[in-house]
């Protein structure tokens, strides 16, 4: 039976990614950071490693895989969606939006766009 080993994310900037996402998710590298390549793991020990790759194509505005990432409630998603802008993150004006939304699009600094989900909401 396989299981998702890690998720690997595509960027223009390996060590910008580096520096955003270890920030955002209290991740370090499993081993040395190389110019086209990293595993970022949980800090923690707990949680899906994160590989970014160097990538040659441009972030997509409606992309087909995305990360979501959970917040206890909407209090929790404001303050992580603020904490993340702080690090680097930009708001997505999303189209695709629903009436009453449960998640906030954002996109990091190479304009990969991810969501922070409301899990309050079911």
């Amino acid at each position: 039976m396989l299981n998702i080993g890690s998720v690997v994310l595509g960027v223009s900037d390996v060590r910008r990614a580096v520096a955003f996402w270890t920030r955002a998710l209290a991740y370090v590298p499993h081993d040395a950071v190389k110019e086209d390549w990293v595993v970022l793991v949980p800090a923690s020990g707990v949680g899906v490693p994160l590989a970014v790759g160097l990538s040659r194509t441009p972030a997509q505005e409606h992309p087909r895989t995305h990360l979501d990432l959970y917040a206890r409630d909407a209090a929790d998603q404001a303050a992580e969606v603020d904490r993340l802008v702080s690090l680097g993150a930009e708001r997505v004006d999303w189209d695709l939006y629903p009436a009453d939304p449960d998640f906030v699009v954002l996109a990091d600094p190479d304009g990969n766009r991810f969501c922070v989900i409301d899990t309050s909401r079911g």
